[in-house]
């Protein structure tokens, strides 16, 4: 298998919720399928009037509830998850009925939500969350088209996609046995290898590695600050209600340290979870539906554990880690294996972040992220009303308490008596998730969608 090339700033982006592969993925297409039109010759270009948008698989089937049809078309009006404003995706979707005004190399155009159609759930396309763009003309009549895959963490493929040229690893490795044996035989932590890759990778000077690094922590501490701040009401139908401020005031009245820490975990959780719900700006972890489990423990560790930045930093460089191998192994997309891809990768990865941030050793952290994906293995991807809040906002808080669990367990046992290698979990989720039947991945098809709604 070839070696992992991914950035760490690719696994890691900042954007609006609810969902990378629903929200982020689909403004990502929109913005990419309008510079490939103003790539065209000139006179195609001119009989263009319009763009019509075909969505297809869990795009389908939860679209609505995840803000796919406005992202698509923040995309289409040239705005990227990182520059969206704060309430465009809202004030889109509000103007259903509105056509929005595309300009490509001075040739006006015009998208709306009506041109964007929810087509089939089952298909022949490589990818779950496929979408087909199309440039109209005046007759309707197909002047340019492109098929588009969120394939997961808001990356996003298409026919006829090649990996971007990028500089070749420095430490090259495609699961965690050759990471393990790259640590073990050159004497480097896993931090020091993955620095080297991404400067390798992206030319990027260390010094400008770490300060975007710093950044991004940062964003994951506002998510969790902004989620403790709220109160009220979710948007959409279920009408659920934010929690993480009572949580947090209920580990504030407690006098047990450990029920306390744990109070306080939980709260952060839902905090950042909540705020991606809302639609509020938070960082892929891998995901946006798993994005309440990463700066929980990120918190825990800054404010309870009083871990130095320094070893923060190092920790999330273990976490990219093994994201990286989940993704190039596997996949972290709901729609491609369940929830187990989501929540369960990112509990593997805040695990692998605690242990190595506290100074263990490569293997032990490889043991705390195995026994974190282990325990979520199977788990089915069944948003209820196709929102990223019925079972996501506490799948996030139980993914940080095992979590920091898996971390517990590792720490305390001999890492020459832990039998199951990160690398057969990673391969166990790929299985199941292959097996897995397509109502359980984030179509709203099955499982707690369906239960909820029989009831």
């Amino acid at each position: 298998m070839p070696p992992i090339r991914t950035s760490l700033f690719s696994l890691f982006k900042a954007g609006p919720g609810p969902s990378s592969s629903h929200t982020m993925g689909p403004m990502t297409a929109g913005r990419l399928f309008r510079e490939a039109c103003m790539t065209l010759p000139r006179e195609q270009l001119a009989q263009a009037v319009s763009v019509r948008a075909h969505l297809l698989g869990s795009l389908s089937a939860t679209g609505t509830g995840h803000g796919t049809d406005a992202a698509l078309l923040a995309g289409l009006l040239g705005w990227t998850p990182e520059e969206c404003p704060p309430g465009l995706l809202c004030k889109l979707a509000d103007a259903k009925a509105k056509s929005c005004r595309v300009e490509l190399n001075g040739k006006a155009i015009s998208a709306g939500l009506a041109n964007i159609i929810h087509g089939q759930v089952h298909h022949n396309h490589p990818w779950s969350n496929a979408m087909t763009l199309e440039l109209l003309d005046a007759g309707g009549q197909t002047l340019f088209s492109r098929n588009y895959y969120s394939v997961g963490g808001g990356f996003v493929q298409w026919d006829g996609w090649e990996e971007p040229e990028l500089g070749e690893p420095a430490h090259p490795y495609s699961c965690m046995d050759e990471l393990r044996a790259i640590a073990r035989g050159e004497g480097l932590n896993i931090y020091e290898i993955m620095l080297d890759n991404e400067t390798a990778i992206t030319g990027m000077h260390r010094k400008d590695i770490i300060h975007k690094l710093n950044s991004l922590l940062d964003m994951m501490e506002d998510s969790v600050r902004r989620g403790l701040d709220a109160e009220g009401t979710l948007p959409g139908p279920l009408g659920v209600q934010r929690k993480a401020r009572s949580l947090w005031r209920m580990a504030e009245s407690i006098p047990s340290s450990p029920e306390r820490f744990l109070a306080r975990l939980n709260a952060c959780a839902f905090a950042a979870a909540e705020e991606n719900a809302a639609g509020g700006v938070v960082v892929t972890a891998p995901t946006c539906g798993s994005a309440g489990v990463l700066p929980s423990i990120l918190h825990a560790m800054r404010h309870d554990m009083f871990l130095g930045d320094r070893a923060i930093r190092e920790g999330f460089l273990s976490a990219a880690a093994i994201g990286f191998i989940a993704k190039h192994n596997a996949s972290i997309a709901g729609a491609e294996v369940g929830c187990q891809g989501e929540i369960g990768v990112a509990s593997s990865m805040a695990a692998a972040m605690l242990t190595d941030a506290l100074g263990h050793s490569s293997h032990i952290v490889e043991n705390a992220a195995e026994v974190a994906l282990e325990h979520h293995l199977g788990m089915t991807c069944d948003p209820v009303g196709g929102l990223v809040q019925i079972p996501c906002i506490e799948r996030c808080a139980m993914g940080a308490v095992k979590a920091f669990n898996a971390s517990l367990i590792s720490r305390g046992t001999s890492s020459s008596s832990h039998r199951v290698s990160l690398d057969a979990a990673i391969a166990a989720m790929a299985e199941t998730g292959r097996e897995m039947s397509l109502k359980f991945k984030e179509t709203s098809l099955g499982g707690l969608a369906a239960s909820m709604v029989e009831c």
